[in-house]
C-alpha cells in the first residue's frame, strides 16, 4: 500500500490542465486560513487517491525564491500528513483532485503551517463526507 510510505511522487501532483480547469468550473471550495482549497471528486489517471497542486500568488510574493520556499514547505507538510486522507479515500475507492492556494502576504514558518494544513486535510475529509451524504440522499 503506497499510503504508508511518506513519499510525494510526481504522479501525486496535479498537473493536467483539463482537470485543473474542471476544478475551478465544477469544483467545491472552502477557506481554512491561510489556505483556500478548491477540490473535486475526479477519476484520476494515477494509482494514488489524491492529486494536489500548490499555488502561491505572484502578487503577494514578487520573488520566485520566496514562492518556491513556501510551496516546498507546504508540499513537505502535506507529504508527512496525507496518510489519514489517503486511508479514507482508499477505503471508499474514490479519488479527489485539489488545489491549495496560499493566501497571506507574509511568509509563515513550517511550525506555523503544520497545524493549519492538518486542519485543512481534516476539513477536506469532512467536506467530502458531506458531499457524499448529499449525493446518497438525492
Amino acid at each position: 500500500m503506497q499510503s504508508k510510505k511518506l513519499t510525494f511522487k510526481k504522479t501525486e501532483r496535479l498537473t493536467h490542465k483539463i482537470v485543473i480547469s474542471n476544478l475551478f468550473t465544477n469544483g467545491n471550495s472552502f477557506t481554512c486560513y491561510p489556505f483556500r482549497v478548491v477540490w473535486n471528486v475526479e477519476k484520476l489517471n494515477t494509482p494514488y487517491p489524491a492529486q494536489i497542486a500548490v499555488t502561491v500568488s505572484k502578487r503577494s510574493f514578487k520573488l520566485a525564491v520566496t514562492r518556491n520556499v513556501l510551496k516546498r514547505r507546504i508540499k513537505e507538510i502535506y507529504r508527512l500528513n496525507k496518510s489519514t486522507l489517503y486511508e479514507q479515500l482508499e477505503s471508499e475507492n474514490e479519488q479527489i483532485a485539489f488545489m491549495l492556494l496560499y493566501l497571506p502576504k507574509k511568509v509563515m514558518t513550517t511550525e506555523e503551517l503544520t497545524p493549519k494544513l492538518q486542519g485543512v486535510l481534516e476539513r477536506l475529509l469532512q467536506e467530502y463526507k458531506k458531499l457524499k451524504t448529499e449525493k446518497t440522499t438525492e
